[in-house]
């Protein structure tokens, strides 16, 4: 069977590299090419020594040249628009792993990918392990009032919260089916302790070096509380995800939003 041609976009930042390592170990895949916004270099070389593949800022010629399945984007949130308008326009599939993207602009991927029979999967977090966090949180989430969310990142992550932070906080109120109770604090010492409110869930960002990406669910109720906690000590931790997002996306037309529905813990709406 012929293997799926991948393009990596966002090639010299840490997921961007990890994935193309990822891509090299698999048989079923083959990296065709890389896309980075400064480039000096017209080929890549691949991390497993196995040859070079094309290497360009201009991701238009890029996908024209090199003819991929699928474009994977671990880049920025303010860049995935304008790749998804050219990838879609070429008929190439997407795998975004970028966070930050909003309604709006999650929409317009739907419409795109859907206009043009391609698929497109967006993931604010590829881990398997906190794909699994959160559908455990969401069970949790109807027996308690009371819940808080601490995340902690690396101290170059560009977002606070974190997309599945955010992600979380919204899954847990929506399987309540209201927001949780937020205690009320009369005295402030110190502006910001508390978190950010979201549907009554104090999120909190701890940013610091040595850290990956962690996140800890705490409810609470009278004399106890419950606590999911979810660490990636390494960004391998993504790769299974972003694999099997990549081999599953071929075969879909419009956006899923979520690992949770390519795994079947989460229903289409």
């Amino acid at each position: 069977m012929e293997p799926i041609k991948v393009v990596v976009r966002g090639v010299s930042g840490k997921m961007g590299r990890e994935v193309l390592n990822a891509l090299c170990r698999d048989k079923e895949l083959e990296p065709v090419g890389a896309a980075e916004l400064k480039v000096t270099e017209e080929y890549l070389s691949l991390p497993d020594g196995s040859g070079l593949i094309p290497f360009s800022s201009d991701l238009a010629s890029l996908l024209q040249r090199s003819r991929p399945h699928v474009l994977v984007d671990f880049t920025s949130a303010e860049a995935v628009t304008p790749a998804v308008r050219t990838a879609t326009s070429q008929k190439v599939n997407l795998v975004i792993g970028t966070t930050g993207i909003s309604e709006k602009e999650l929409h317009e991927i739907d419409e795109l990918a859907k206009a043009n029979g391609v698929g497109a999967v967006v993931a604010p977090n590829f881990a398997i392990g906190a794909v699994v966090m959160i559908h455990l949180a969401k069970i949790a989430a109807k027996y308690f009032d009371h819940a808080e969310i601490i995340e902690m990142h690396h101290e170059q992550k560009m977002d606070a919260p974190s997309g599945t932070a955010m992600a979380t906080a919204r899954e847990m109120a929506k399987s309540r089916g209201k927001s949780f109770l937020l205690p009320t604090t009369s005295k402030h010492t110190l502006e910001g302790t508390r978190g950010g409110n979201l549907e009554g869930i104090s999120v909190h960002s701890v940013r610091l070096p040595g850290l990956v990406a962690h996140q800890e669910i705490i409810m609470g109720t009278l004399g106890q509380t419950l606590t999911i906690r979810h660490d990636s000590t390494s960004r391998e931790s993504f790769m299974p995800g972003v694999i099997f997002a990549i081999k599953k996306v071929r075969g879909m037309k419009g956006l899923v939003f979520g690992l949770d529905r390519l795994l079947g813990m989460k229903e289409d709406a």
